[in-house]
């Protein structure tokens, strides 16, 4: 059997060619520990420290302004769990929205059980968050925004620049998370204001289980892996060379390729829509039409549900659900709870996604799979 068709890049990203061939080395030959001060150390040192610096270019910050984690779950944890720690002195409340990803609400839900206050915003319809809405939730006692820069569902980009700007003003810090945006919009960090702000390799063609914390200077949380003195002391633990070498190469890649790579994932994405626009009714797009990242499509098929939807197309075209059946009925996904999207269309939503190595003859070849298989559906429904 041929692969499905891969439209689901937001979920994960397969290897970009050119960040294997840079990792091939450090798989093959060159297995020193950074720490050590020999030929063998010294070799991977220097890879560790190239990588750092090809991230710091993606971002405009400076190197030593970038921490390797494990990914972006880790680089969330540090970043909002630091900052916490770090500020408890200084107040306790913390201010997020109802769209994060787990790896942020789940944080904030931990933290509440250690005496800290959370707000946890709503959205409107397009999944955006008000920057009106924040101004009012801070208080003397907030101590950190943590709000994501594109939404992992519908790819929907919030106003990260405006939202940073007030907490400046406010002496509040301030964290995104962009694991969905690195490498498809902006994310210089001093066009967002940003004092912390969260990488996933594996989102951007490099290997799961590697990921970074930019933190601006003068920003301190508190660490969270004590042990030695890697990473400057800020993240102990024998650094994972190979993925880190994938990491750089990676974002490399972005920087140079990355007016192409919006304008290839954006044509495809459209072609996608249009397609199926025409060949199937009542079909919803979910997110904000414009302020939305680039390879993302988050269609609400009316009266359809998602995983009969998915379980046609399995064979053929891979993407994912933004609900799950169960005994008691349809679980509609948080998000789009949050944005209010009416049960009939949340319970038929399907997230699609293209990335770079999407091709005009898959996207022509989905469009047919997936508009079949809708028909089919609603046929059968009208025969039972």
């Amino acid at each position: 059997m041929k692969k499905p068709i891969y439209l689901d890049y937001n979920a994960t990203t397969p290897h970009d060619p050119e960040v294997i061939v840079a990792m091939l080395p450090y798989l093959e030959k060159h297995f020193g520990n950074p720490s050590s001060s020999h030929w063998y150390g010294i070799r991977t040192k220097n890879a560790v420290e190239n990588a750092r610096r090809q991230v710091a270019s993606l971002l405009n910050c400076q190197p030593d302004e970038i921490v390797f984690t494990s990914g972006g779950t880790e680089s969330n944890n540090y970043a909002i769990k630091g900052t916490a720690f770090a500020h408890r002195d200084k107040g306790n409340h913390i201010i997020t929205t109802q769209i994060e990803h787990p790896a942020v609400i789940e944080v904030c839900k931990f933290l509440e059980e250690h005496g800290f206050k959370i707000t946890y915003l709503p959205v409107d319809e397009f999944g955006r968050i008000s920057v009106s809405d924040i101004e009012k939730a801070i208080t003397p006692r907030t101590i950190l925004i943590t709000i994501m820069h594109a939404n992992n569902e519908v790819g929907t980009i919030e106003p990260i620049e405006q939202v940073s700007e007030l907490a400046k003003e406010r002496g509040i810090v301030m964290h995104t998370d962009a694991a969905q945006s690195v490498g498809k919009i902006p994310t210089d960090v001093n066009m967002l204001g940003v004092d912390l702000l969260s990488i996933a390799g594996h989102k951007l063609y490099a290997p799961k289980g590697i990921g970074a914390l930019y933190i601006r200077k003068g920003i301190h949380p508190a660490k969270l892996i004590h042990g030695a003195g890697q990473e400057r002391g800020l993240r102990a633990g024998t650094e994972n060379v190979l993925e880190i070498v994938g990491l750089g190469k990676a974002c490399e890649v972005a920087k140079r390729d990355f007016q192409k790579n919006i304008s290839h994932m954006k044509a495809m994405r459209d072609r996608l829509h249009n397609g199926l626009r025409d060949k199937s009714k009542d079909i919803r797009l979910n997110g904000h039409p414009e302020m939305r990242l680039p390879n993302t499509l988050n269609l609400s098929f009316l009266a359809i549900d998602a995983n009969m939807l998915l379980s046609e197309i399995k064979d053929y075209v891979a993407a994912s659900a933004g609900a799950a059946c169960h005994s008691g009925g349809v679980e509609i996904s948080y998000t789009l709870k949050a944005m209010k999207i009416p049960l009939e269309w949340a319970k038929g939503t399907l997230r699609f996604s293209t990335g770079s190595m999407t091709t005009e003859r898959e996207i022509e070849k989905a469009i047919e799979i997936i508009s079949d298989a809708v028909l089919h559906i609603r046929q059968k429904e009208e025969n039972v």
